[in-house]
Order: C-alpha cells, then structure tokens, then sequence
C-alpha cells in the first residue's frame, strides 16, 4: 500500500463508498485483532481535524478492540471483494477466524494498524470521541422506533469520531 495525502478522499463519494460499498472497521494490532463490516458512517470536518464518525453496537466482538486501542482503520474494496464483506458482517470474530473464511490477508501498517492487502483504500484513524446512544437522544422518535425498538439481538450503537491521520491506497 502507499501512503497518499488526505486529499485523495477528494475523488470518492463517500456516501456510496461507505452506504454502498460498506467498509472494514479494524482494531487491534497483528498479533490479536477484530474486524467488522459496516455501512453506517460518513466523513467530514470537525474540530479543525478531517473526521470520520463510525457506528458500533456494544454486542459486537470489534467494539472492545475499539474501545481498547487509540487507533483503528477503516478500509474499502473493489466489488469483487463484497463475499469477503457479508462473511465478515455475518460472522464473528470470537467464534472462528473470519478473516481466513473470507480469504483476507492481514496487513500491518507503520502505526502498528491493522489493514487487508486487498483493501484498495485505508483510513488509518485516531479516536477522538464516543458517546453511547440512547432512545432519548432521538429527536425523531420514528427513528428510534424503526432502528432499535423492535431490533432484537441489538443494543443503542456507540458512536466514535476519529481523526483521519493517514490515507493508504493500493
């Protein structure tokens, strides 16, 4: 992979990038790690700072490497690596080795990060907020109504903005 200027983001739309393409959160480093498939999420400018902002539920085997580690990356695929993304948002890292499932080979970056040499773009990013959701933060009941109330299985996501500190590209 080779490290490109934050600017890079510039040529992707990142609403289809991580709505419809999904992404790859990472936490951990290369002797113990987790991964996940998400598609809530979006990009932006916070603070001074170019941001992320990621949404995990607390159930999920990923939230503690998160919740543990300083930095985490969030890495994206070509299409044909979509099999390789519903294996790892349909299985769990506590329960079997996913990444090997999914045919994804581990990559650590210079920060000690964790990323896949089939990703074709890497955030590595720096935590610099969560707060845990709750029903009564919702403005629009409807909302809450719709994504958690009759969800079973699924607690309130915590919600982390990070810092985009570097951007990898194949």
């Amino acid at each position: 992979m080779e490290k490109k200027d934050i600017n890079a983001l510039t040529k992707e739309n990142v609403i289809d990038l991580i709505g419809n393409q999904w992404m790859l959160i990472t936490a951990g480093d290369k002797d113990k790690f987790n991964t996940m498939t998400a598609s809530w999420g979006g990009v932006g400018f916070l603070w001074n700072k170019p941001v992320a902002f990621i949404f995990v539920r607390p159930e999920r085997y990923t939230h503690e490497f998160i919740d543990s580690n300083e930095r985490l990356t969030l890495s994206f695929f070509c299409e044909s690596q979509r099999k390789a993304l519903q294996i790892c948002g349909s299985k769990s890292g506590r329960d079997c080795d996913k990444v090997s499932l999914a045919g994804l080979h581990p990559e650590q970056l210079a920060d000690g990060v964790v990323t896949f040499s089939e990703a074709r773009l890497t955030l590595v990013c720096r935590k610099l907020f969560r707060s845990d959701m709750s029903e009564a933060d919702f403005l629009d009941k409807t909302v809450a109504e719709k994504w958690y109330n009759d969800k079973p299985g699924g607690g309130w996501h915590t919600v982390y903005v990070v810092e985009i500190e570097d951007v990898y590209e194949q």
